[in-house]
């Protein structure tokens, strides 16, 4: 017989809860940091946003599916993801107005440790950022439903 007074707990531990509450903010400023200095430091789009998507994924492993998708829903995973991709393209794309496609077209030439001096390229690093952390979210997301669906069966 089940006590009415206890719910039943979603996802791990109070101690597991309350590291990720501490760390998942940490881990998603250093992606961001990851993101907003790869021009001038090892990282970029793809690295800062794999960092992004863990801080989501330690969220879903501590707190249950149902939390991770109320801070990121199937819906903006979409959009965010194409969001990321036409941001792109439309950089990429306004190079023709210079002759070539993705030309740097803010800055003829970057100035070492300057981190406002790369033009266009910490731009790219913000849209691949936005397409790897949404893409390799929601295919963590599909791992864990279709795992829930196999054990199901």
């Amino acid at each position: 017989m089940v006590d009415s007074n206890k719910k039943e707990e979603i996802g791990m531990s109070f101690m597991v809860k309350t590291v990720t509450r501490l760390t998942a903010v940490v881990i998603l400023l250093f992606g961001i940091y990851i993101v907003l200095h790869g021009h001038i430091s090892p990282g970029g789009g793809f690295a800062g946003g794999l960092i992004i998507a863990l801080s989501f994924v330690q969220v879903m492993i501590a707190f249950g599916k149902d939390i991770a998708l109320r801070k990121l829903s199937e819906a903006k995973a979409a959009v965010l993801e194409s969001v990321g991709g036409l941001l792109f393209l439309t950089i990429a794309a306004l190079g023709f107005l210079g002759g070539h496609f993705l030309i740097n077209f803010f800055a003829s030439k970057g100035r070492p440790f300057t981190l406002f001096s790369a033009g266009t390229i910490p731009f790219y690093n913000i849209a691949i950022a936005i397409k790897v952390a949404v893409g390799l979210f929601s295919i963590f997301i599909v791992l864990v439903i279709l795992k829930r669906a196999k054990k199901e069966e």
